[in-house]
């Protein structure tokens, strides 16, 4: 969602803030304000920024906002400035020499480009660069400010955060495996996590997807350890923060499950039945932003709906009765009778003017191997993006039945070009060495609302707030694993913890769910603020922060989706604790698609040259 949803939150005090509202807060007060003019004849100031930073500031503030704190200019580092001697500036940069040699140049010499420079790096700088700008001696009295906000993610939502990682799928699930450029990957993807609990003062259980060998004699590749690697080195990260950053927690305040993409590999494939999921799904999105130009009135299908909807109303007896028409009256008899006997064809009409009037998108529902097959053989007007997505949820549910002939077979029905079927046969890069590999049928399902014991890896949703998009809402799998965490229910086998064992996380949290208790040292206070969700959101539940409990963070490398972020949402709600999804980016399905493709883009490019 778009940050300029309410300014409610430019309160700056004890009031529970929620993530969003801390995030944008710290950096309109904590860095903007602190910045004061002084004795400067203006109280107007520049602010510097890398390519980074620009996209960390907009993403949580409006223009308007940095120019309420008293922003006049907004400025490139890397680009040449003009001089404004007269003006204080402040620097928001990442800690790169590149950065810091171009600081020092504007601040240097007889002839600085600002009054005094306020600098804030976006993470922890290193002890040489620190050296580096001490040795200028003409610079140390220009300098108002030199600090460490570790401030470095992207807030996309009140409640969902990504690292801009946006080649994580590449670096680390490709399948030839590059580790220098998997551990580097992992070193940004951590360094920026842990930037989320320095400024939110916060201290996680650090908990992670643990590598699932098939057998002794099965080697565990680099992709399976994925979140092992990386919750060891958020873990490095907090504990320098706890042992350096004034203020931090130095027992646990919250709760964070790192895992991959492997956890779920339909969910960034499926139609989605939201309005925001299809907006970005089928639409050409700019942005959060969608421009239609309707050329003429004949054009409108809304009104021509509504024309036949009224004309319909006024000749079924059942439409009529139901739209009130009879002003309150007692029915009759006669008029019940009338009723009854329209009620077939009013069920079916309202059904069928409903797909106009709401929105309509394909899926494939419950289905097995010979339905996939009649489909493909028979739906010649099934477009090139739906078999796709169709296939690569079958190579996710059935990974053996596209091996050797059979998947020839199956390539030759869907008629797909060798670029399309680079991503379904890429989808086993994300299989990992689990069990679902020799299980699949029992890891995952097509179905919506599953019964059967046998796909239980999703739960039974037949609770009352579900039954009325059991058909439609595809349910993703950090759902049951939110909730488990949340009762105390997670395997500490298959999700082990970083954290120094302690009897609060073995005992308490085991028995009974965190949040019931919140722990006494929370820097967070529990009154409300309710401009993050509308009252009543889409799943019946309604925002109140009154009694949040303890923060649920969740991590997914890899790429997260919107079906995903709903879901955090959703359990806010629920448990009363702020769900904080986070992950490498946030992909639409064809973003995700086009990714997958990428995995096998090299060796394609290298089989080329040798032909």
């Amino acid at each position: 969602m778009s940050s300029s949803d309410s300014d409610s939150s430019s309160s700056y005090g004890g009031d529970y803030k929620n993530f969003w509202q801390i995030t944008r807060e710290r950096l309109l007060h904590e860095m903007l304000r602190s910045a004061k003019a002084g004795n400067s004849k203006s109280n107007w100031k520049v602010l510097i920024m890398d390519k980074f930073t620009v996209k960390i500031m907009s993403s949580s503030c409006k223009r308007s906002d940095i120019a309420q704190e008293g922003v006049s200019l907004e400025e490139d580092i890397n680009r040449r400035r003009q001089p404004l001697p007269s003006m204080n500036a402040i620097y928001f940069i990442q800690p790169t020499k590149e950065n810091v040699i171009m600081f020092l140049s504007d601040m240097s010499g007889k002839s600085p480009l600002y009054r005094k420079a306020f600098v804030f790096f976006s993470s922890p700088i290193s002890r040489e660069l620190v050296s580096h700008i001490k040795k200028d001696s003409s610079v140390l009295t220009r300098i108002g400010a030199l600090s460490e906000m570790n401030l470095e993610y992207f807030a996309i939502d009140s409640q969902g955060f990504i690292t801009g990682n946006e080649r994580a799928l590449e670096e680390l699930f490709v399948d030839e495996e590059d580790t220098c450029k998997g551990h580097a990957c992992l070193n940004v993807m951590a360094s920026r996590i842990a930037t989320v609990f320095a400024s939110l003062r916060e201290f996680p259980f650090v908990r992670y997807r643990a590598a699932k060998s098939l057998d002794v004699t099965t080697m565990t590749t680099f992709r399976d350890l994925i979140p092992t690697k990386l919750a060891a080195r958020v873990w490095d990260c907090l504990i320098q923060y706890k042992q350096k950053t004034e203020h931090f927690p130095q027992t646990e305040t919250c709760e964070l499950l790192i895992l991959d993409r492997s956890i779920d590999q339909i969910a960034p494939i499926i139609h989605e039945w939201t309005y925001d999921a299809m907006c970005h799904d089928h639409l050409n999105m700019e942005g959060n932003k969608y421009v239609h130009e309707v050329l003429s009135k004949a054009a409108d299908a809304s009104e021509r709906l509504h024309k036949k909807m009224t004309n319909f109303v006024s000749k079924n007896k059942a439409a009529k009765i139901q739209h009130g028409s009879r002003d309150g009256a007692e029915l009759s008899t006669r008029d019940l009778q009338q009723m009854v006997q329209a009620l077939p064809q009013y069920s079916e009409q309202i059904d069928k003017l409903s797909l106009h009037v709401e929105s309509r998108t394909w899926s494939f529902g419950d289905a097995g191997m010979t339905d996939v097959i009649k489909f493909l053989t028979t739906k010649e007007d099934a477009t090139r993006e739906n078999k796709l997505r169709l296939l690569m949820i079958l190579a996710a549910i059935y990974p053996e039945k596209f091996e050797g002939e059979k998947g020839q077979n199956i390539v030759k029905l869907a008629r797909l070009p060798q670029d399309d079927m680079n991503a379904v046969n890429n989808m086993r890069l994300l299989g990992g060495a689990s069990e679902t590999n020799k299980s699949s049928t029992s890891a995952f399902s097509l179905k919506f609302d599953i019964h059967e014991k046998k796909c239980a890896a999703r739960k039974d949703r037949t609770g009352a707030e579900e039954t009325t998009w059991q058909l439609s809402r595809f349910y993703p799998m950090i759902e049951e694993l939110i909730d488990k965490l949340n009762k105390g229910e997670l395997s500490k086998d298959e999700y082990p913890c970083m954290n120094d064992p302690s009897p609060t996380f073995h005992g308490t949290s085991q028995s009974t769910p965190m949040h019931q208790a919140p722990a006494p040292h929370s820097m967070r206070s529990r009154r409300t603020s309710t401009w993050a969700q509308p009252r009543n959101s889409d799943d019946g539940y309604s925002s109140d922060f009154k009694k949040m409990g303890q923060r649920i963070f969740v991590f997914i490398v890899g790429g997260a989706t919107r079906s995903e972020l709903r879901v955090c949402h959703k359990l806010t709600s629920k448990l009363q604790r702020e769900v904080i999804l986070g992950s490498s980016s946030l992909d639409d399905p064809p973003q995700f698609i086009t990714k997958l493709k990428l995995l096998t883009a090299n060796e394609l490019s290298l089989d080329d040259l040798q032909i």
